[in-house]
């Protein structure tokens, strides 16, 4: 049995992510496919457009079998720790095939990651603070290598295969070369797949009217859009960040995950005379950090994640299911006992007062302020027949 595993954000569903899980089901024919799904937050530090359960529904929708979420210990994270979460999830829940997109699918991504990881690390302990760890880390891998990485999914998929690289057996890996728009190209294009951000910036300029997203959603995922009252973004949730700040105090921020280098200063400073959160971002910006990085930690600030919750988080790993079909459930069945990583199917009080859960459920709280809806208790996982 060849189990297939995808990493995925689905921020939101599109034909892109159709296109992917199509190509995955001509090679695993009958056998599984499971995805791996960030949840409510998404890597890049920011609320999903759409909740996790409907994403992983459209998902079931379009041909995966089974949608486990990924910890939010592990999710808004940058590549590596993102990867290495997935990655070992994954191979943990018996998957033995990865399947990824990529803008070139040319590259024995096996060959990458095995390379980068026979580099020493203390020759990734950058020194250069006018420049972001993230450009000095590409830098080097295009010098040892040969081979640039600084397109958003290339970054990604170098760091599934260094992950990989590091299992004690590592996965096949599938690129798959991505079509239509760039993976950040903020408008719609005249293409049959546009850009997860495109279609993200289309619903907050056009929420009244989503129409013009039909041709590149799959069926159904358009009704589902056009549902909801409220399109999570960050201008909609700066106020929170503002009060956030300007009632914390240093000492409180310092405890902040990611917290670093006198940010807390910083963002003291700064959060009094930005007009908005894009203001925000371009006044406490350096050389040395990304917006990314900020994005995220503004996301943990927001959320009052700290170092210690994340750390211990890790101490005690488990996924939330979120849902399967009849070939997940039998292969679920098959599996489960075997199993190392818990699989949670309902959340309680008892599960939920620790480890990435825990976690989970505590920062999800905003998310359904936002949302009107509950994330984590009283749900169970969709069924797709």
């Amino acid at each position: 049995m060849s189990v297939i595993g995808i990493v995925a954000e689905y921020n939101p569903f599109h034909s892109g992510h159709e296109f992917l899980l199509n190509q995955a089901r001509l090679v695993a024919e009958n056998d599984p496919i499971i995805v791996i799904m960030s949840g409510n937050y998404v890597q890049r530090g920011q609320m999903a457009i759409m909740d996790k359960w409907q994403r992983a529904k459209a998902a079931l929708n379009s041909g995966a079998d089974l949608v486990f979420e990924l910890p939010f210990s592990f999710a808004v994270q940058p590549a590596d720790i993102f990867a290495n979460g997935s990655i070992r999830m994954l191979s943990n829940l018996g998957v033995s095939e990865l399947f990824f997109g990529v803008e070139d699918a040319n590259l024995n991504f096996s060959y990458l990651g095995q390379k980068i990881n026979q580099i020493p690390k203390n020759r990734m302990d950058f020194r250069d603070y006018t420049q972001t760890y993230a450009t000095q880390y590409n830098e080097m891998v295009a010098r040892e290598v040969g081979h640039e990485v600084n397109q958003p999914n290339m970054m990604l998929a170098v760091a599934y295969a260094v992950a990989s690289e590091q299992l004690e057996t590592p996965l096949h890996l599938h690129p798959v070369t991505r079509l239509g728009s760039g993976h950040d190209d903020p408008l719609l294009q005249d293409k049959i797949i546009s850009s997860a951000t495109a279609i993200r910036n289309y619903c907050l300029h056009h929420p009244n009217d989503l129409t013009e997203l039909k041709k590149y959603l799959p069926k159904g995922e358009l009704a589902a859009l056009e549902k909801q009252k409220v399109y999570p973004n960050w201008n909609l949730l700066f106020n929170f960040l503002k009060y956030r700040i300007e009632s914390a105090s240093l000492e409180e921020l310092r405890s902040i995950y990611q917290m670093s280098e006198g940010l807390e200063y910083k963002m003291k400073e700064e959060i009094h005379t930005a007009e908005d959160f894009t203001s925000f971002l371009r006044q406490i910006k350096s050389k040395r950090y990304t917006y990314a990085r900020l994005k995220r930690l503004c996301l943990y600030t927001l959320l009052n994640v700290t170092e210690k919750e994340i750390q211990t988080s890790y101490q005690d790993v488990s996924t939330l299911l979120l849902g399967y079909n009849s070939r997940g459930r039998n292969y679920l069945k098959k599996i489960r006992k075997d199993v190392e990583l818990p699989i949670i199917s309902k959340v309680d009080k008892k599960n939920a007062a620790s480890g990435t859960l825990g976690l989970q459920v505590k920062v999800d709280r905003l998310f359904e302020q936002i949302m009107g809806e509950d994330q984590n208790f009283g749900r169970r996982p969709i069924e797709v027949k």
